[in-house]
């Protein structure tokens, strides 16, 4: 079986966040970058368990970023896949990434491929679905149990209310969220390891960009706190309406 798991590059949750020209860049300098815990903690480590219970398995992930991802490439290497591909391009345009990792998966003939629910960053959760539709595979979200018996998959998912579950043939596209695995530590044997393992650069296939970043934002400064006196609740109603807009 070979699988494919999708690694994005992410700024660490503790990091500041500025934008540059004019609010349409992230500002990069001095940001602690991490593997997506997404894709890190449950997507990544859950193919390694697959793995594990099958050595013959091929395990390889993908990364669409500049060069500046392959630190994280590496620590995800680390953690045990065998090798890495690197799409030399960076986007912030889901259907682009999408296409490029569909590229490589369809030269790959890969039977699973793993991505993160979503990015911490950009939240989209766009990424898993653009990539099934592109291969014509079955995609299976927000998936929360993953095991597999033969070439028959079988996912439970996270719906509204409950939990949802889903008999799949190989090949499948799956998203990955809290529930998957545990997560994992490298150890010093797979950082060491890491640093031989195959790390291969493509260049990127044309593909359309459909969205493109008008601004970005930071959220309005928390307010300070109103304190209003028990036996007052009309300035409470009133405070509501007016200033918080809630009733």
């Amino acid at each position: 079986m070979k699988i494919l798991v999708c690694i994005s590059k992410t700024p660490d949750t503790t990091a500041k966040i500025a934008f540059t020209d004019n609010n349409t860049k992230f500002a990069q300098d001095n940001v602690q970058w991490i593997i997506n815990p997404y894709d890190e903690w449950y997507a990544l480590v859950r193919a390694i368990e697959l793995k594990e219970k099958d050595p013959a398995t091929v395990l390889h992930l993908i990364n669409v970023g500049g060069a500046d991802a392959e630190p994280v490439i590496r620590k995800a290497l680390a953690l045990g896949g065998d090798e890495a591909i690197r799409v030399n391009t960076t986007s912030t345009d889901s259907f682009y990434i999408a296409s490029q990792i569909a590229e490589v998966a369809k030269q790959g003939n890969y039977d699973l491929i793993f991505t993160g629910k979503e990015t911490i960053d950009f939240n989209g959760s766009s990424i898993g679905g653009m990539v099934a539709e592109l291969l014509d595979m079955p995609y299976v979200s927000l998936a929360i149990k993953f095991e597999l018996n033969g070439t028959t998959a079988t996912i439970t998912r996270e719906i509204e209310g409950g939990e949802e579950m889903c008999e799949v043939n190989l090949p499948v596209v799956v998203s990955c969220q809290k529930g998957m695995a545990e997560q994992r530590i490298p150890n010093m044997k797979g950082i060491m390891g890491a640093r031989t393992k195959p790390l291969k650069v493509l260049e990127p296939v044309a593909a359309d960009t459909l969205t493109t970043v008008a601004s970005f934002e930071l959220p309005p400064a928390k307010a300070g706190v109103k304190l209003v006196n028990a036996d007052n609740p009309a300035e409470l109603v009133r405070l509501l309406h007016e200033e918080a807009k809630i009733i």
